[in-house]
C-alpha cells in the first residue's frame, strides 16, 4: 500500500504558474522594480523579441558581471553571441543535433534506460533524479562528446554548482550575480580544464565522436581554436543534459498532482510526444531569456531605452490567453501547442530533439516498469531556485509493482 502525505502548501512547481498567470494583470509589458528589468509576457511579442537579434541582443557584455574563468567559457559559449559570430558556431553542431540523427540514438537512450531501472528494479522508493532524470541524459550527452561517461557524477556535481543556484535569491540584483559569480568561479575553472584537456586528447589521436568532428570541421575555411573550443564543449555537456534532468522531473511531480491526468496517459501511452510539450509549457525549465536592447524602441506601449536589460519570460508567454485556450488548465492532449519553452529564432534550443526523445523514452518505460508511482512527501522534495532553473535536485518516490 502506498502512503502519500499531501502539507496544506502547494509545492514550489504548482506555486509558480499561479505567479506566471498573475503577471499578466499588468499588461503584456511590464517593469520589474525589484530586479530592475523590463518583462516581456505575452507570446506574440516574446516571439517578436526573440526572433530580431539585431534589435535585441543575446551580447550581454557590459551589462553582466564580469568574472576571468567565465570569461574563458564565454569564448565558445554561442548563447551569448549575436551573428554572425553565432552563426559560425551553430553551424558546427547543429548537424549532429538534427531530428532523424537524433532518432538514430533512441536504442542507445532505451538502453541505458532500461539500465538505470534495473538498478532500482528491488527498490519500492528511490530517488527519481540521482536513479534516472539526472544520469541518462548525462551519459549520453558524454557518450557524443567522446567524454568517459562513468565520470557522471563529477559532471552532476558541476551542475549542482552552477545551476543550484544557492547564492541567489528568487530575485537577485546584480550584486548578488557578483557574489555567485565569485562564488562558483572555482567549479568553472575546474571545468574549463578538464575540457581542454579533453579537447587537446581529441585533437592528439581523433576518435568517432562530436568532439573531433568539431576539430576538424571547418566553416568559412576557419576552424575552431582549443580555447575557443573549452565553453564551446562544456556548453553541449551541461545545456545536452540540464533540460531533460529538470523537465523529467517536472513531468514526475505534474503528473503526480494531477492523478487523472497520469492515469489517461498510462491508458494511452500514444499520448506521450503530447504530454511532453504540455508539461514544457506548463513548466519551462528556464523560464525567462534576457537580451539587451541595441536602440530605443517601443513595446506594449512603452519607451524601452538601448541597453536596457529585457527579459522575456517564457512562462508567462505560454500562458497567454490569447494564444492557449484554458492556459491554466493541464492538457496533455493539447494540439496545437506553440509554446515558447527551447526559445524561438536563431537561439532555439538546438538539443530540443535531443530532450524530447529522451523524455518520451524515459516516461513510457517507468510507466511501463511501475503500474504506480507516487511522490509520498513533498516535504522530502528538494526544489531549485526558481531564478536559476525551473525543477527539482532531489525527488524521493514510491513505486508499485504488477
Amino acid at each position: 500500500m502506498i502512503s502519500r502525505q499531501l502539507t496544506g502548501e502547494p509545492p514550489l512547481l504548482e506555486a509558480l504558474p499561479e505567479r506566471w498567470r498573475d503577471l499578466h494583470r499588468d499588461g503584456p509589458v511590464r517593469y520589474d522594480p525589484g530586479q530592475s528589468v523590463w518583462q516581456v509576457l505575452d507570446l506574440e511579442t516574446a516571439a517578436a523579441v526573440l526572433a530580431d537579434p539585431v534589435t535585441y541582443s543575446s551580447d550581454m557584455t557590459g551589462l553582466a558581471p564580469s568574472q576571468p574563468d567565465f570569461d574563458t567559457f564565454t569564448q565558445g559559449n554561442f548563447v551569448g553571441m549575436d551573428p554572425p559570430e553565432h552563426r559560425k558556431l551553430r553551424a558546427l553542431v547543429s548537424q549532429a543535433f538534427t531530428p532523424r540523427v537524433v532518432q538514430g540514438l533512441a536504442p542507445r537512450i532505451e538502453a541505458v534506460c532500461a539500465r538505470l531501472l534495473d538498478s532500482v528494479a528491488g527498490h519500492d522508493r528511490f530517488d527519481l533524479v540521482d536513479s534516472l532524470a539526472y544520469p541518462l541524459p548525462i551519459i549520453v550527452i558524454a557518450e557524443l562528446l567522446g567524454i568517459p561517461a562513468e565520470e557522471h557524477r563529477l559532471f552532476q556535481e558541476w551542475a549542482s554548482v552552477l545551476f543550484g543556484g544557492d547564492q541567489l535569491g528568487e530575485a537577485p540584483d546584480m550584486a548578488d550575480l557578483e557574489r555567485a559569480l565569485e562564488a562558483i568561479a572555482p567549479t568553472v575553472r575546474e571545468m574549463n580544464g578538464y575540457m581542454l584537456e579533453h579537447i587537446r586528447a581529441r585533437r592528439a589521436a581523433p576518435g568517432d565522436d562530436l568532439t573531433s568532428r568539431l576539430i576538424a570541421a571547418e566553416v568559412d575555411g576557419v576552424r575552431l581554436r582549443d580555447q575557443e573550443m573549452v565553453g564551446f564543449v562544456a556548453l553541449l555537456l551541461v545545456a545536452g543534459h540540464i533540460t531533460t534532468t529538470a523537465l523529467l522531473g517536472n513531468a514526475v511531480v505534474v503528473l503526480d498532482r494531477h492523478p487523472g491526468a497520469d492515469s489517461a496517459l498510462r491508458a494511452d501511452p500514444g499520448r506521450i510526444p503530447e504530454a511532453v510539450e504540455e508539461i514544457l509549457r506548463w513548466l519551462p525549465p528556464f523560464p525567462e531569456l534576457g537580451r539587451r536592447v541595441t536602440r530605443p524602441v517601443v513595446l506594449g506601449g512603452h519607451e524601452i531605452p538601448v541597453d536596457t536589460l529585457l527579459m522575456v519570460h517564457l512562462g508567462a508567454a505560454n500562458r497567454d490567453p490569447a494564444r492557449f485556450a484554458a492556459p491554466d488548465t493541464l492538457d496533455l492532449t493539447r494540439h496545437p501547442n506553440p509554446h515558447l519553452t527551447f526559445g524561438h529564432g536563431i537561439h532555439f534550443c538546438f538539443g530540443a530533439p535531443l530532450a524530447r526523445l529522451e523524455a518520451r523514452i524515459a516516461l513510457r518505460m517507468v510507466h511501463e516498469r511501475f503500474p504506480t508511482l507516487v511522490v509520498p512527501s513533498y516535504e522530502d522534495v528538494t526544489f531549485q531556485n526558481p531564478a536559476v532553473i525551473i525543477g527539482v535536485r532531489h525527488l524521493p518516490v514510491e513505486v508499485g509493482r504488477a
